[in-house]
């Protein structure tokens, strides 16, 4: 029953990193272009 009040916490806190890692993600653009990457493996690059 002790580790209850360990666990319960650590999981709330984990869960709320992960949300704010999302909306932080979100916020910076990360999911802006979908559709670029998949075709970018067909151009050639230019070193």
């Amino acid at each position: 029953m002790e580790m209850l009040y360990i666990m319960i916490p650590a999981a709330i806190l984990l869960g709320l990193g992960g949300l704010v890692a999302l909306i932080w993600s979100i916020k910076n653009g990360q999911f802006e272009d979908m559709e670029g990457p998949k075709y970018r493996i067909f151009f050639e690059d230019d070193d």
